[in-house]
């Protein structure tokens, strides 16, 4: 079981982990909101969902816990892998192909080149600023009246965009608010968001020097507006088109790596533990 505590959302997997032959699955998987709630109290909440539906007890049917993000939410963890490893492997496990993995988070968008185990070879990353972010975005949304899971099909919609020109949150929510005073139509404003994080992340791969196929994982993922503003500004440019590859379930890419790191740990731990027991014998 892999779970990754954000500082929004809650993600669990549930996963089967094959070592020899690679044909690791995706059991079940939940996602809560922390809203006020205490996280700690909400990693419990969605283990024990995931336990309950699937008729498992943890100490005798999970091999192995891994957490990832906010890894100290989580007591019960047998082990706690690096964030930018777990959406690695995770990104591997949507797209095999894929030569670039980018997370595109609440907090801050990072461009990972991997190899085809999802090891991290090389990467860049955003700063922590918001309006380069997904909190940004569900900020925003929560402003314009919409749930988070209706601004990437209103994306779609719009027909002339205006990017805000802010770039620090403050000053870009201000533009936003003076957009929406003017009279710009919500899926404009919403496109020209979905533009302007788009900017970033086409900037933060040209400076990795991104290889497709790039798997598009995190929140953002699923965001089919953010898809399409990072598709239209790659085939602007052209020196570095890329080929984006979208999962309908990209928020758990941190979950899942975490999960499939964890069957990896443990398998490894096993092998060792058999090769010590051999040598005493």
């Amino acid at each position: 079981m892999g779970i990754d505590v954000g500082g929004s959302y809650v993600k669990v997997a549930l996963m089967s982990y094959d070592h020899h032959s690679g044909n690791h699955q995706l059991i079940d998987k939940q996602t809560e909101k922390i809203r006020k709630r205490n996280p700690k109290e909400v990693v419990v909440e969605a283990i024990d969902m995931i336990l309950d539906r699937n008729n498992l007890n943890y100490d005798k049917d999970i091999a192995y816990l891994a957490s990832t993000g906010e890894g100290e939410m989580v007591e019960k963890k047998t082990g706690h892998f690096y964030s930018m490893t777990s959406h690695a492997r995770g990104g591997i496990f949507f797209a095999p192909e894929a030569k670039t993995v980018v997370d595109m988070g609440g907090l801050y968008v990072r461009a990972i080149k991997v190899d085809p185990r999802g090891k991290v070879m090389d990467y860049k990353m955003t700063g922590q600023c918001a309006s380069g972010s997904g909190q940004f975005i569900e900020n925003i949304s929560r402003y314009l009246g919409l749930a988070i899971e209706e601004v990437g099909e209103i994306s779609l919609k719009a027909d002339n965009p205006e990017v805000p020109s802010g770039i620090c949150a403050v000053l870009a929510e201000t533009d936003v608010i003076n957009l929406v005073s003017k009279g710009l139509s919500t899926p404009n404003i919403v496109k020209g968001i979905n533009i302007s994080i788009a900017q970033r992340v086409i900037k933060l791969m040209s400076s990795l020097r991104a290889e497709s196929p790039v798997a598009l994982v995190g929140g953002m993922g699923m965001n089919v507006g953010m898809i399409q503003a990072i598709e239209e500004l790659s085939n602007e440019s052209k020196k570095n088109s890329l080929v984006f590859v979208s999962h309908p379930e990209a928020i758990y890419s941190g979950a899942i790596g975490a999960a499939l790191w964890g069957g990896f740990r443990y398998y490894k731990l096993n092998e060792k533990n058999a090769a010590v027991v051999m040598q005493a014998i």
